[in-house]
């Protein structure tokens, strides 16, 4: 008989938190039973779960010892205040805000370094990296045979729910005023985001870069397990409600041999090539789906050592919730 596990979804009734939930069910993933715990004024409602509707209960008083799994997708705050709680109760914890540091908390994708699990104590605390790293980890992964990486240059286009329900209703509001020829104050955002490009998406530091920015270069470092990997990223709020966009470029060693790349990113089972002549998008390709995108695959114009690619996926689906899902599909194959 295969086992099963009571799990909990920490930050059930945010965006990443309900398609979490849809993921187990799709699945099938062997839940005994499932507690959906939010704080504040989210808890007391319901979600659908396998045809029933449960109830959302308080993280104030939700009892760690009652489950074996906790996904905690509420947040920084929420994840410093209660991950401890949880681990000292004996519960798994895969943290989707990547709060703590990766010496505590390592990130890991499993399409990219599973390995590290087989190194960690348990009660386990992972964590998942963020959406724009699990994307180009992906793609960057399945070329490692091909290509000797010296330098990533990424320019991220990220989706206004990469700020959760709030980006998307700011988005949502600022257009359906500019529509009908009305002025408003922007509220979520430092500015008019709806049909407009923002070239930054969190605050700057002392050096220009923005906190996510960094984020990426770290999490790249650390997934692919290349700590001198140069990796240079500037992050740009789009005018999208679902799907992040990458325009990347590779520095390698030697020269690029293009049919190999392909045939390497084709192969890959997490990704989808598109092939010469065409290109994925994000609304029209990535958004809902399980896989991350990948295309205009070409060398650099006057340098046959560097290689250029697209890539689209999905922030929420791919670059949350269902790296979360596949991480606890691990742990309780092998670990638990």
């Amino acid at each position: 008989m295969t086992r099963s596990f009571d799990i909990a979804v920490i930050g059930a009734t945010g965006s990443v938190g309900e398609t979490l939930v849809q993921l187990l069910e799709e699945r099938d993933f062997p839940v005994a039973n499932l507690q959906l715990i939010a704080s504040g004024e989210s808890a007391g409602g319901s979600l659908s779960f396998k045809g029933k509707n449960l109830r959302v209960r308080s993280l104030e008083s939700f009892d760690f010892s009652t489950v074996r799994l906790a996904f905690f997708t509420a947040g920084e705050a929420v994840t410093l205040q209660y991950a401890a709680q949880a681990r000292a109760a004996g519960c798994a914890v895969i943290d989707l805000a990547a709060a703590l540091p990766a010496q505590q908390a390592p990130r890991i994708v499993p399409e990219v370094n599973p390995q590290v699990l087989a190194t960690l104590p348990a009660p386990y605390l992972l964590a998942s990296p963020s959406a724009p790293s699990i994307a180009l980890a992906t793609v960057l992964a399945a070329l490692r045979e091909q290509l000797t990486l010296q330098r990533v240059t990424v320019t991220a286009c990220l989706a206004v729910s990469s700020r959760g329900r709030a980006g998307v209703s700011e988005l949502a509001r600022q257009t359906a005023e500019l529509l009908n020829g009305r002025s408003f104050e922007p509220q979520l955002f430092d500015r008019q985001v709806a049909f407009n490009l923002l070239a930054q998406v969190d605050t700057s530091d002392a050096e220009g870069h923005g906190a996510l920015e960094r984020r990426m270069a770290a999490e790249l470092k650390e997934l692919l397990n290349s700590p001198q990997l140069k990796v240079s990223a500037t992050c740009v709020q789009a005018p999208v409600f679902f799907g992040d966009s990458f325009s990347v470029s590779l520095q390698c060693e030697s020269a690029c041999d293009l049919q190999k790349v392909c045939a390497a990113l084709e192969a890959a089972p997490a990704l989808e090539y598109v092939e010469f002549g065409d290109y994925p998008t994000a609304v029209g390709d990535a958004v809902g789906q399980d896989v991350v995108y990948v295309g205009r695959v070409r060398a650099g114009l006057d340098d046959p050592c560097e290689l250029n690619l697209w890539i689209a996926s999905d922030n929420v689906r791919k670059g949350a919730a269902l790296n979360a899902v596949q991480l606890a599909e691990l742990l309780i194959k092998h670990y638990l």
